[in-house]
């Protein structure tokens, strides 16, 4: 197994402004999120958003991905293809990730979408798996082990009985788009690697309604859905370990989720 890269300060700069590209990335896409678009249009607004910027998508041709981003819609997991034949409805909910390579590093970030009146429980289900994100954010300290953030992720999933899916996990970015450690969003407390400044990785919790498991399609080989057809929501962030703390690298500030 690789070891976990303790990134140097040029290094962390370097992922900072890529993860800063990648949140505001996000940000401009929010506003062309709505109701009668192909998630195909928002994937080319994104990438010509992001080539514009002097950067290059990585989900593109990697390990064969055909788009420049992932959207996944209501009960997709994560790894949705974008297509023209996708038309965002009212009342979908819909999760947009993105990963940027600049000067050759790498940021990812993801949010969700809500799309004009949704139902509560998709409402509730968005909010709480943004909540879930954040608690295992602030888990993130020298000295912490990676499974707390599991721990906590889980825990609070547990509490809203919502299910953790444990098939996909975090993972450390920056110099590729992915490295060690494996972040797990269900882990026993006190578990895994310790955490040490310098460390970046993502957290990017997947909730589903119902079951955890994920069915991959066979036709495409990537859109990951529920086994039970049940809502599912994720949202991501780059993080750096600090000397006290943590900085979320992909935070670029509040935009509309909620249309």
């Amino acid at each position: 197994m690789d070891k976990i890269i303790i990134k140097t300060e040029e290094q962390i700069s370097g992922v900072r402004a890529s993860a800063q590209l990648a949140g505001n990335t996000l940000k401009y896409i929010s506003e062309y999120v709505k109701e009668g678009v192909s998630t195909l249009y928002l994937n080319d607004k994104i990438e010509e958003y992001i080539r514009d910027n002097g950067a290059t998508p990585a989900p593109l041709n990697y390990n064969g991905f055909p788009k420049a981003c992932c959207i996944s819609l209501n009960n997709v997991i994560c790894h949705g293809i974008p297509s023209d034949k996708e038309i965002i409805k009212e009342g979908d909910i819909l999760n947009i990730d993105v990963t940027t390579i600049l000067n050759g590093y790498y940021g990812d970030t993801s949010t969700m979408f809500t799309i004009g009146e949704c139902t509560d429980q998709a409402f509730d289900l968005v909010e709480n798996t943004e909540h879930a994100l954040y608690l295992g954010i602030e888990q993130v300290r020298p000295g912490n082990y990676f499974g707390n953030i599991g721990f906590t992720i889980g825990r609070f999933a547990k509490s809203k009985r919502y299910s953790v899916v444990y098939e996909f996990c975090g993972h450390g970015v920056g110099l590729k788009f992915h490295e060690e450690p494996q972040v797990e969003h269900s882990a026993p407390r006190n578990s895994g690697e310790i955490m040490r400044p310098g460390m970046i990785f993502t957290i990017e919790p997947m909730i589903n309604i119902g079951k955890a498991k994920a069915i991959i399609d066979k036709e495409d080989g990537w859109t990951a859905r529920t086994v039970d057809n049940m809502l599912s929501a994720q949202f991501e962030h780059t993080i750096l370990v600090t000397d006290s703390g943590y900085e979320i690298l992909s935070d670029v500030g509040e935009y509309e989720i909620f249309k």
